[in-house]
């Protein structure tokens, strides 16, 4: 048989090559784009989940007094402070995975604007800090309450985030322990009622998070935890965990309270049913994914939240 009619062997298959991240071959970074970098890792927008410092102190009627305002100010600056150190520490670890991921691989860790080290070491740093600057304020609830945070987002990030359920419990558990920072800084009484609605809300809008990644495709590589959870399942416990919380909210706004507070408070029912009706539309249509954008998008829900916030301050405030 000549050469020319001998069969060649069929070529071998070229495996899939990983998307490269954003920044890949980007050697000239700048000061002032590792700057804006680092600001993006810290991850803003995401302070407004640290706004329910105000919660308690705001529910309990003490947020005209200006030395208990100014330890909440203090309260949510130092829930800052800790929040973007875990962020930092969290993107750090998890640069690999996000650079396979259609949205993460943009992060600035991951993309490489913002290096690993300098990552782990300005997170170390911010962390170390919240700690240190609540222990010189010598009020040690809110010390222990950002060391459990701490502690908790720790946990979450080397293991907690690999076990499905416990990852949704985790993040709940960080937004309840932010009202509990409230509380703690003030030393206000935190009510049965108000621990069971925030820590429903929080576990809300964590399942709606993961149904809303697990809804959007490209998220393959987002979370481990996402392959063994399914839609109706997470639908069943967002059904389940809302449904729960408004009970627990009207009981607390129909509390028997006398005056001119009950009116308002039972007003405030209607914003926040709607509120909640409004939301479980949002995570159907697979928009639920970044909980702050929606927070910082929506204008229902704005208007919604509003509502909420403006009646149950008149309840609380005006006699």
């Amino acid at each position: 048989m000549s050469d020319a009619t001998r069969r060649r062997p069929p070529a071998l298959p070229v495996p899939p090559r990983a998307p490269e991240p954003a920044g890949a071959g980007v050697t000239g970074v700048g000061l002032a784009a590792r700057g804006v970098g680092l600001l993006r890792a810290c991850r803003p927008k995401q302070w407004l989940k640290n706004l329910l410092v105000f919660a308690a102190p705001g529910t309990a009627g003490v947020l005209t007094e200006p030395r208990t305002l100014g330890w909440t100010v203090l309260a949510f600056v130092l829930f800052c402070l800790a929040s973007s150190g875990s962020y930092l520490l969290n993107d750090a670890r998890d640069a690999a995975r996000d650079r396979l991921h259609e949205r993460k691989r943009h992060r600035p860790v991951a993309s490489g604007v913002l290096p690993v080290p300098a990552a782990i070491a300005v997170g170390a740093a911010m962390v170390l800090a919240a700690v240190l600057a609540a222990l010189a304020t010598g009020n040690r609830p809110l010390l222990a309450v950002i060391t459990g945070y701490l502690l908790l987002t720790g946990a979450y990030t080397l293991v907690l985030k690999n076990v499905i359920i416990c990852d949704i419990v985790a993040i709940a558990g960080c937004h309840v322990l932010r009202a509990l920072a409230g509380g703690a800084a003030v030393g206000v009484y935190l009510s049965s009622m108000f621990l069971i609605v925030v820590s429903l809300a929080a576990l809300l809008v964590v399942t709606g998070k993961r149904e809303a990644e697990l809804r959007n495709p490209g998220n393959g590589h987002g979370r481990a935890t996402l392959v063994h959870y399914t839609r109706s399942y997470l639908t069943q416990v967002r059904t389940m965990v809302s449904g729960a919380m408004v009970v627990t909210y009207c009981l607390w706004a129909l509390d028997g309270r006398t005056g001119a507070e009950p009116w308002f408070h039972g007003a405030s029912i209607v914003p926040f049913i709607v509120f909640v009706l409004r939301y479980h539309l949002l995570v159907d249509r697979g928009v639920g994914e970044e909980p702050e954008e929606i927070a910082l998008r929506d204008r229902p829900l704005q208007l919604c939240l509003a509502a909420l916030v403006l009646l149950v301050a008149l309840g609380v405030y005006v006699d």
